[in-house]
Parts: structure tokens; sequence; C-alpha cells
């Protein structure tokens, strides 16, 4: 449905998925080895500080780099922005939040008669949740003007 679509993994959850499998005696050295893998510059730093990671950690915990070996292809878009922009799109909180009371809303209905009232129930779902974004996210016009400018597709002129 949108072809163009790129697909990132949100990197805090993927931290989190990694630390399920660390003693609490390494969290702290496995969390700051992890570091320089998605705050590289390029994806070959990138690869290079996943290397590393893996020669450091692979003989305790495997599971670790092989798991981000395994979701790299949906790692490395982040790459693709510059650096103030990775930070405000590394993770995915916002978006899940979102689906999440889209999800509810949904879910009290079984039935609309036509999908016109399920996308008018959408909207005033959404109208509602933009009542509660009070915080702005730190960043967001510089991300926002980025966006406008690499994708002009998708902003009205």
């Amino acid at each position: 449905m949108f072809p163009k679509t790129r697909v990132q993994l949100c990197i805090v959850h993927l931290i989190r998925n990694s630390l399920k499998f660390v003693s609490w005696k390494d969290r702290k050295s496995v969390v700051s080895d992890l570091k320089p893998i998605y705050l590289a510059a390029t994806v070959a730093k990138a690869e290079s500080a996943l290397t590393a990671f893996a020669e450091r950690w692979d003989g305790i915990y495997p599971t670790i780099s092989q798991t981000w070996l395994n979701h790299w292809d949906n790692i490395i878009p982040l790459f693709d922005y510059p650096a103030p922009i990775r930070r405000i799109i590394y993770t995915t909180n916002a978006i899940e939040a979102v689906n999440r009371s889209l999800g509810k809303v949904l879910k009290t209905k079984s039935m609309f008669p036509h999908a016109d009232a399920a996308l008018k129930l959408l909207y005033l779902a959404l109208k509602n949740l933009m009542k509660r974004w009070t915080i702005p996210i730190p960043h967001w016009k510089r991300a926002l003007s980025y966006f406008a400018i690499d994708h002009p597709e998708y902003f009205l002129h």
C-alpha cells in the first residue's frame, strides 16, 4: 500500500531486547558498547562498531550481536538521516502510543456500516489524542523541515 515506506526498528526497543540476555553486573558495559553502533556517523562505522561489540561480548552474550545482525536491514535506515534528525526518529514510542490508542477505539466497535464511519471514528480519536500532546518533541521543527525537503510529495504546498 505504501511502496516507498522505509522500515526502521526502534533502537530503544532493540537495546531493551538486547538487555534481556544480560546479567545486571554487565548491563552498563553492554549499553555503553552498543552506543557506538547506533551513534555512528555512517553505516560502515556502525558495522565496525557492531563487529567490535561482537568481539568483546559474543563469548558471553552471542544472542545480542546476532539479533542486531538479523535485523540490520531494518536498523540502517536510521543512517540515511543527519545526526540531529536521528535523535528524534530512533525511537517509535510516540507512534506506538498512537497506534495503541487507535486500536483501543476500534476494538470497542464490532463493525462499521461503511469505511467512512471507521475513518471518522479514527479522525475523532486523533483529534482527542492531540489535546493530550502538550510537551513538544525537542527539535521536531528541524526534523520536519528536513522531511519536507527530502519528501516534498508528502507536504501540501
